[in-house]
């Protein structure tokens, strides 16, 4: 994206087009992943905090992240084979800034009936999976909230959740607006907007939220 609009090359090869599919599938399904990890993090540091160090040690550290790439490898290599197995010869042109599914489906002379269908259940089933383990982490922290007797406590405690809540619900919120708003009521124009804001939003403002507690940062933005 960043050499379209410098260079003004707008072209762009057939590896490099899966390439760039790839990749952009892998981060996305991986971010999917260790924000769940993260949440599972939150819990046992919120519910169990004397069991924390023992629980999430660096093996166990190691071993999430290790298996939250692994299932966005997985995630990327289904969905990459399952579009580059079609044929594309309606246009040379991508109706979009990057190689994304929905675009390159558009210029394919075969059926994308099964491709769409696999899209679809492969990325619910992540959102099944991710999602609610968030939700269910944050139920549990919240119930552990309520016993805590002094404001103060609960004030600080919630804190500690505030920068990956705010993640989750932008990663969440932005991605469901680019790839499950229906079709009938969203122009594919409205969808390159969407998928705007997904790809760029989010790796923008994370430094900002993940930095929101930072003593030296805090100390930047009263400046």
């Amino acid at each position: 994206m960043l050499i379209i609009y410098f260079k003004k090359r707008k072209t762009i090869s057939y590896v490099g087009c899966v390439a760039q599919l790839y990749v952009y599938l892998v981060m996305a399904a991986t971010e999917s992943t260790l924000l769940s990890t993260m949440a599972y993090d939150r819990y046992v540091a919120i519910c169990n905090p004397l069991r924390y160090h023992a629980i999430m040690n660096k093996k166990v550290c190691l071993e999430l992240a290790t298996i939250s790439w692994i299932f966005g490898i997985l995630y990327s290599l289904i969905h990459t084979g399952n579009t580059f197995r079609l044929r594309f010869c309606k246009s040379i042109q991508i109706d979009h800034f990057f190689c994304d599914i929905p675009p390159l489906l558009k210029i394919s002379c075969s059926s994308t009936i099964l491709t769409e269908m696999i899209v679809y259940v492969v990325g619910g089933l992540l959102v099944l999976i991710c999602f609610p383990l968030i939700i269910i982490s944050y139920v549990f922290i919240v119930k552990t909230v309520f016993k805590i007797s002094t404001a103060k406590a609960r004030t600080k405690t919630c804190s500690t959740c505030i920068s990956h809540f705010l993640s989750v619900s932008l990663f969440y919120v932005s991605g469901s607006f680019a790839y499950f708003h229906p079709t009938e009521h969203n122009s594919f124009n409205q969808y390159k907007v969407n998928a705007l804001f997904y790809t760029i939003l989010p790796p923008l403002l994370n430094p900002l939220i993940y930095s929101f507690r930072n003593k030296e940062i805090e100390k930047v933005f009263k400046k």
